[in-house]
């Protein structure tokens, strides 16, 4: 038998998720009308709000759940060891979420987040809509979002700790525009959308400063199974953009394999850069461009935060956004062999 939840509630009295968390709630802020909708949802599917998730804000258990996108966890692993190593030394235990696409979804995390009664929330911020956040808003669960910066300041006991790709972008290509290369591409990464929403942002900004427009977001459909089989695809009759960017090193690599492939070179043809730094970028030859992100410190400093936020700590009363600092890293040679003249700063 299907286990009712409150999407489901929320579905039947076409209402938010955070309305029929109001109700649960007794929330004054809901229209009678409204709120008696909702109740003969919760009676006619038989959903049975958890008594203990309602006192949550009354309880304390020194849990804390951390939920992590599964796709992305070769990815985030350093932040998380830096999550990890800050809540021991608090004596906080940890609830660990994984979701994946057709198993495990984000609306079943939201719910066992909220019957576990845990004392708060850390958030990768591509797991999530601002839908199920207002949920966890409602009951007044502290969170932390950690990866990109959101797009409008935390409220309520919300903070975010966050590497400001937009700016990054912005960066990038106007050095790019300094060294005369103006013919630039960004390759989608559905894994990490709010991410790419703001490269493109940044990118979209520089070209509109120098009065061009940019019309190279390289997007594709489920229909392929990576994106290098894409790729592969797409250059077959089409040349590499005199720069290309990517989020991941897997997408960096799928670049340069699929256009040396369709014969054309690196460095005299094209270059590529992945956003995100691993190993594998050293490894490939010629080695592939990178930022070097400290990911590390940013789960560090996201648990901090949130124990400040937990015991509501004066100094992140106002300020709970915090931007951490990116550096260029510098591999790829040019044809001439020189390295190439990346200059922009780290920002802090």
């Amino acid at each position: 038998m299907k286990r009712i939840t409150i999407y489901d509630v929320a579905k039947e009295a076409d209402v938010s998720l955070a309305t029929v968390s109001r109700v649960i709630n007794d929330s004054n802020v809901v229209r009678e009308d409204t709120r008696q909708r909702v109740q003969e949802a919760i009676e006619k599917l038989g959903y049975k709000p958890n008594a203990i998730a309602q006192g949550l804000a009354l309880s304390k258990t020194t849990t804390i759940s951390i939920v992590m996108s599964e796709n992305l966890f070769a990815y985030n692993s350093r932040i998380l060891n830096g999550l990890m190593d800050v809540a021991k030394i608090y004596n906080y235990n940890i609830m660990f979420h994984t979701t994946s696409k057709g198993i495990s979804r984000m609306q079943d995390v939201i719910e066992s987040i909220i019957k576990s009664r845990v004392d708060g929330v850390i958030l990768f911020n591509d797991n999530f809509n601002d839908e199920e956040m207002e949920v966890l808003k409602e009951y007044q669960i502290p969170m932390v979002i950690v990866g990109a910066r959101l797009d409008r300041k935390p409220e309520g006991k919300v903070g975010n700790v966050y590497v400001n790709f937009e700016k990054l972008a912005y960066d990038l290509v106007n050095e790019s525009f300094d060294r005369g290369i103006d013919d630039i591409t960004l390759v989608e990464d559905k894994l990490n959308l709010s991410m790419m929403n703001q490269l493109r942002r940044g990118i979209e900004k520089a070209y509109e400063e120098h009065g061009k427009e940019f019309k190279g977001y390289i997007g594709y459909d489920d229909s392929y199974k990576s994106s290098y089989n894409f790729l592969t695809d797409y250059y077959k009759d089409k040349k590499p953009s005199r720069l290309v960017i990517t989020f991941r090193d897997s997408q960096a690599i799928a670049v340069r394999n699929a256009a040396n492939e369709a014969g054309w070179k690196s460095m005299e043809d094209y270059e590529v850069i992945s956003i995100l730094d691993s190993k594998y970028l050293a490894m490939v030859r010629p080695p592939i461009n990178s930022y070097i992100l400290p990911e590390y410190d940013m789960g560090a400093i996201a648990m901090r935060l949130l124990t400040k936020m937990l015991v509501n700590d004066p100094s992140v009363q106002e300020d709970r956004e915090i931007e951490i600092e990116y550096s260029p890293m510098i591999r790829e040679k040019d044809k001439t062999g020189e390295t190439e003249k990346v200059t922009f700063e780290a920002v802090s």
